[in-house]
């Protein structure tokens, strides 16, 4: 899938979408990444050696890690035509969860639970710190309305997440002229810009940027952990392989987003050279003073799509999370009949809601906001190069050929990292605790559906023992057929046991049918299930689904006819178990871990919409278990 080709009219609609959500994140980064170099918290004095230094370092991030790493490099380590981490992670490592011990493949396992958490981190910071540094502009056209920055910011972030249950699809035909219409407007405030001091032009030159450090010492690092803000929004790229393709994505960066942001970087230090002063918002100091307004209106829209494409990105994640067993069952709503990626997850959207409004009102400006956000962005750039250097590895099949080609990568990844790491205090311990706590809670319920299956099986029988308790108590035989949903098919469901053992009562056939998500993101038709006989009237049937697939068990069982068991999906009666989960000092996880369990357990969408099943057609069978 990474390598179509779509034709010229198809890959100009796509290239146009692409630019609102692949580049919106990193698009917007103009809005506040050169001015935390010269006027944050930790930045340097404006003269021209700075200056220069400066715009040196943002152009070669641009060209070694967002052009080189990303757009050439990664997007060729796709699974099966997907990115993003998760599908990283699944090309290196075995993916289903496990106890979680220090050891190979349980590191890296951990590894890529903690990048998807710090995008979690992203789907809240990206939102607070855009539509923040958009607002700000208003401090520059109307100074009288500076103090109602944050709430204004505020009204705006709460409209952007109530629309989130509408769906994108409307909303989303914007995307792409609007993001035109903002990399149109970087580029011509740049060469505006530019056009009154060429001389900046000599910042392509790396000694400028070897010359800083060689100045600046330690604090050129510090300054370094501002650089790599105009790289966020970079993993995008990689993560919206499979809506776009490689050749799209490619295409798109180096004709439209790559040269835009140059230009208005370069633009932005072209003013610096000839008024130090508009080190305090450069970008808004390039517009001319009556479009201000316009360009204030645009800005916040381009920020909007940055933070919506960032959003849905969140929902998209949560969903191959549920489906890889780290998460538990949400409710998953489709807002759009015809892509199966436009999806709304309520819970998801509320909770990156409150943390957003409340980053916004801890940090209450862009600039306290950007040390938070870079720790995100370089450790989960830390991450993928990692990864990518096994996969390369067991691709190319030449360790050293790999090791050179990442080593690059990962010497500039650390120096990033490394930089931001000074900034923990100042904002980056949030994004790190949000993952930690994030991978508590991926971890726990992992760790604990594994013990759930291991005391249900403690409690089930094997076929062998069913069979004799029916011919010793000769339960009544109902004429309907019966759905078991089982976590294994090698021992008969609690719930048909219990149906046999207490109510008298057993189907006349009995379908087994075990749900399983594999390494890889959608599963062909014709390897979605094999069906076995057991026994006289019990059948099982392994499903399988990818992690980017949604499961439906009623549309499986009426293929079951085409595999020769005559079903009726309209008569058949699901018997799901339902277990309450009872935290004790049973040997198994600490007792907290074992009630926040219990807590998300109960709290789970249910099976019924999760696998699409028709609630009429349900029944469930209670349990309590002792974890």
């Amino acid at each position: 899938m990474s390598d179509r080709k779509p034709g010229s009219r198809a890959a100009a609609a796509l290239g146009l979408a692409a630019l609102g959500v692949v580049y919106g994140d990193i698009g917007t980064s103009p809005l506040y990444a050169l001015r935390e170099c010269f006027h944050g918290p930790h930045s340097v004095p404006v003269n021209q050696g700075n200056v220069l230094g400066v715009l040196s370092l943002i152009v070669w991030t641009l060209v070694l890690v967002v052009s080189v790493k990303y757009v050439i490099v990664v997007l060729r380590a796709d699974n099966r035509g997907e990115g993003g981490i998760l599908a990283l992670m699944t090309l290196v490592t075995d993916p289903k969860p496990r106890s979680f011990r220090l050891r190979g493949g349980s590191i890296l396992l951990l590894l890529g639970l903690f990048a998807t958490a710090l995008l979690y981190g992203d789907g809240v910071i990206t939102p607070a710190i855009s539509v923040l540094s958009a607002i700000e502009g208003i401090e520059i056209a109307t100074p009288a309305l500076a103090h109602w920055t944050v709430p204004i910011a505020l009204a705006v972030l709460t409209a952007l997440f109530l629309a989130q249950r509408r769906g994108t699809a409307r909303i989303g035909a914007l995307f792409g002229p609007v993001a035109l219409l903002w990399f149109s407007m970087l580029a011509a405030l740049g060469v505006s810009s530019l056009a009154k001091t060429p001389s900046v032009l000599a910042a392509f030159d790396p000694r400028w940027a070897i010359g800083f450090f060689g100045e600046h010492g330690l604090h050129g690092i510090v300054v370094l952990g501002s650089v790599v803000l105009v790289a966020t929004g970079a993993e995008s790229i990689y993560v919206d392989l499979g809506h776009f393709g490689a050749p799209v994505i490619r295409w798109t960066w180096f004709a439209v987003a790559f040269p835009a942001l140059l230009l208005n970087y370069l633009g932005q230090g072209a003013l610096l050279l000839r008024n130090p002063a508009a080190a305090e918002h450069p970008f808004y100091l390039l517009v001319p003073p009556p479009l201000l307004i316009p360009a204030l209106v645009i800005t916040t829209l381009a920020t909007c799509i940055a933070s919506q494409a960032v959003i849905t990105g969140a929902f998209s994640l949560t969903a191959q999370a549920i489906q890889l067993g780290y998460l538990p069952r949400l409710q998953v709503r489709h807002t759009s009949g015809q892509e199966r990626g436009q999806i709304y997850i309520p819970e998801v959207n509320y909770l990156l809601f409150g943390l957003t409004v409340l980053v916004v009102g801890i940090f209450r400006s862009s600039a306290n906001l950007a040390g938070a956000y870079g720790i995100a962005v370089t450790s989960t750039m830390l991450i993928t190069s990692v990864f990518l250097f096994l996969v390369l590895r067991r691709r190319l099949g030449r360790p050293v050929v790999a090791g050179l080609l990442v080593g690059g990568f990962l010497a500039i990844d650390l120096l990033f990292f490394s930089a931001n790491a000074l900034k923990i205090a100042s904002g980056g311990w949030f994004p790190l605790i949000l993952a930690v706590v994030i991978v508590v809670v991926m971890t726990t319920w992992a760790t604990g559906r594994r013990l759930l299956s291991f005391r249900l099986r403690e409690r089930s029988s094997t076929f062998e023992q069913v069979a004799a308790r029916v011919g010793q108590d000769r339960p009544v035989a109902s004429h309907r057929t019966a759905v078991f949903l089982s976590r294994e098919l090698d021992r008969v469901p609690p719930a048909l046991s219990r149906l046999v053992h207490h109510l008298g009562v057993r189907p006349a056939r009995s379908i087994l049918v075990q749900v399983t998500t594999e390494p890889r993101p959608t599963v062909p038709l014709a390897e979605r299930f094999d069906l076995e006989t057991v026994a006289d009237g019990i059948y099982r049937v392994a499903v399988r689904y990818g992690f980017m697939e949604e499961p439906n068990i009623p549309a499986v069982i009426s293929r079951l006819r085409g595999a020769g068991l005559d079903v009726d999906p309209k008569e058949v009666v699901y018997v799901l178990g339902r277990e309450t989960i009872l935290a004790t000092e049973r040997r198994g996880m600490a007792l907290w871990r074992e009630r926040l369990f219990g807590f998300l357990s109960r709290n789970a969408a249910r099976a019924t919409a999760f696998y699409h099943l028709p609630p009429k057609q349900v029944i469930e069978v209670g349990e309590e278990i002792d974890l």
